[in-house]
């Protein structure tokens, strides 16, 4: 049985649907990313598990006990905000006691406590000093320290790291993701990044206008994407226009692209086929027959990634992108004639209106 629940939730802001019918079931222990655009409703979803907003339908549910109308102080939730919401005019030590103070916990667990989730977040030398004296990261670390120090039943973070520079952020998820999983946390994580979402979550629910479009692993998120907006939201997707040509074969502007069987697809259909950039091979001659799908273009962009150079070839009457490994990149220049190959079965076929 689920730990969380969100059932049917509803929230309007005047003539703004924020959120639409939102069912999740989150299990105990589970890291699960709330992941899109700005607007799409994913904060405003974690305001509401947090008792901040009240749904206009639908109910919340977690350990089994209806939450949906509890005052936020009563849900014993810890949250963490983008802005880490630190009282300036206290120390450290004093900022993470906070909550405990307010539960009147006796003094002596707040001091063993404090040392606890100092020694967590690794900032034990940092408990004299004041929130001005501290990074960006080290406050958001002691941001996360004092939500902890509660031992709330689930935590919630939003939009935590998008303050910060990137050799930070990418430093600090992963010891978001190192501190949930040692203490097996429930934890709600909202974000606008995927690689964010991808790399640290066990779920990832992603958001458009208000409606979950898909939840899923985030392999199966990136692999295996429902809906064209989970598709090219995630990651890079060429997208080749066209209509079903047969049984697995898509006409797109006198390109005839060969795929996967389209048994669910009419003759005739107006469909989009998606490539991921990783699954096309850039040959410097022309390949084989046996090399399935095989576009000749011109490159127009070289962009240097670290490991991968990602190249923008125009062909067809439009840019296609694909991915080479640097040890590769040597050999491929601007304004090159290359040919672009791919097999059928990587081709992810869509309706145009999905």
């Amino acid at each position: 049985m689920a730990y969380l629940e969100l059932k049917n939730v509803h929230k309007t802001f005047g003539n703004v649907k924020a959120v639409n019918d939102f069912t999740l079931d989150i299990n105990k222990g589970k890291l699960v990313s709330f992941l899109g655009p700005s607007g799409c409703g994913k904060t405003t979803t974690l305001r509401m598990i947090a008792g901040f907003e009240q749904p206009d339908e639908g109910t919340i549910q977690l350990d089994n006990e209806d939450i949906t109308i509890v005052s936020p102080n009563q849900r014993d939730i810890g949250m963490v905000f983008q802005a880490y919401a630190l009282f300036p005019n206290m120390s450290v030590r004093q900022n993470i006691a906070f909550g405990l103070k307010m539960k009147k916990t006796p003094k002596v667990e707040i001091e063993k406590r404090v040392d606890e989730v100092l020694e967590m977040v690794r900032l034990k030398d940092t408990a004299k000093r004041y929130p001005h004296q501290l990074s960006g990261g080290q406050q958001q670390r002691i941001a996360l320290a004092r939500a902890l120090a509660v031992r709330p039943r689930v935590l919630l973070l939003d939009e935590p790291l998008s303050a910060l520079d990137a050799e930070v952020r990418v430093a600090l998820r992963g010891e978001i993701r190192r501190i949930q999983s040692d203490l097996a946390i429930t934890t709600v994580y909202v974000t606008h990044d995927q690689e964010e979402a991808l790399s640290i979550s066990d779920q990832v629910v992603v958001m458009e206008n208000g409606v979950i479009q898909q939840v899923g692993t985030p392999q199966e998120i990136y692999r295996a994407p429902q809906t064209r907006f989970v598709a090219t939201f995630i990651g890079t997707a060429n997208q080749f226009f066209g209509k079903v040509g047969g049984e697995s074969e898509v006409q797109c502007s006198g390109l005839s692209i060969s795929t996967r069987k389209l048994s669910d697809f009419t003759k005739g259909q107006e469909v989009v086929v998606l490539v991921r950039p990783e699954l096309i091979s850039v040959n410097t001659s022309q390949p084989s027959a046996d090399a399935g799908n095989i576009i000749e273009g011109i490159v127009e962009t070289v962009t240097f990634h670290g490991a991968v150079t990602r190249l923008g070839v125009h062909m067809n009457q439009q840019r296609v992108v694909a991915d080479i490994t640097v040890n590769s990149a040597e050999s491929i220049s601007l304004n090159q004639t290359v040919w672009l190959s791919f097999k059928p079965e990587v081709c992810k076929v869509m309706a145009v209106a999905e």
